[in-house]
């Protein structure tokens, strides 16, 4: 069947990211733009995890949004939700300046993706859905694209699932309408992007920050960086 949509991951896929360094850099700017509001530092980045870890484990029933502050609701009550604007000031703000630093640039991430798009392909960013839209707009940024340089982007607000759940990738199909037949997954981990072969997706390994974390056989993946995910999408044609 022919491939019409290509989804790419972006944490370490477009954007060139070292997975421990950005989460040092992203809790100590956040717990420094909190901390003269009232937030302990400890308490702050356990509830995040704890919330990030109810939308890991989201089974559909609600938006990822929704799944994370029920549980940030359970430390701080009603403070969740009216302390909202700090967060999302962090995000506008902060973020950029302070985290940016503690990712790469890949000159090649637009290029590559601009020129798949006008091969004909629709593009999908299929980043994992534990971000709000201003966060994910602020990354995806970071390497010159804006929203509108995709069909549809994941964030806490539009998805119920996330990575490495198939039903994830299951909700992206079914918004796009297309079959996991007539798709290409492109991410940098084994384990939460090559899942994407489950569902009759092609797949391609993007190696360059590779996370394989049960230590499978790559072998198996059509990998390399993104120049030669262009020249593996030639063959489609």
């Amino acid at each position: 069947m022919k491939i019409k949509a290509v989804l790419f991951d972006l944490d370490g896929t477009l954007l060139p990211m070292d997975q421990d360094t950005f989460i040092k850099a992203y809790f100590g700017a956040l717990v420094r733009a909190l901390a003269p509001h009232g937030y302990d530092p400890k308490t702050l980045v356990d509830a995040i995890w704890q919330g990030t870890a109810a939308m890991i484990k989201n089974n559909g029933d609600k938006l990822n949004e929704e799944a994370f502050f029920e549980v940030f609701r359970g430390y701080y009550g009603d403070r969740a939700y009216t302390d909202k604007h700090l967060f999302d000031e962090f995000y506008e703000n902060d973020f950029d300046r302070e985290v940016c630093p503690s990712c790469g640039y890949d000159a090649e991430a637009y290029p590559a993706v601009k020129q798949i798009r006008d091969m004909g392909y629709r593009v999908i960013l299929a980043t994992n859905p534990l971000f709000p839209s201003s966060a994910t707009e602020s990354r995806m940024s970071w390497v010159g694209f804006s929203p509108s340089d995709f069909e549809l982007f994941t964030t806490y607000e539009n998805s119920r699932h996330c990575k490495p759940n198939l039903d994830y990738y299951r909700d992206i199909l079914e918004k796009i309408g297309l079959s996991g037949e007539e798709c290409l997954m492109v991410g940098n981990d084994v384990g939460e992007d090559m899942i994407a072969e489950q569902l009759g997706m092609k797949t391609f390994l993007v190696t360059r920050d590779l996370i394989n974390k049960q230590g499978k056989d790559i072998s198996v993946y059509p990998r390399g960086d993104l120049s030669d995910l262009i020249e593996y999408i030639k063959t489609f044609k």
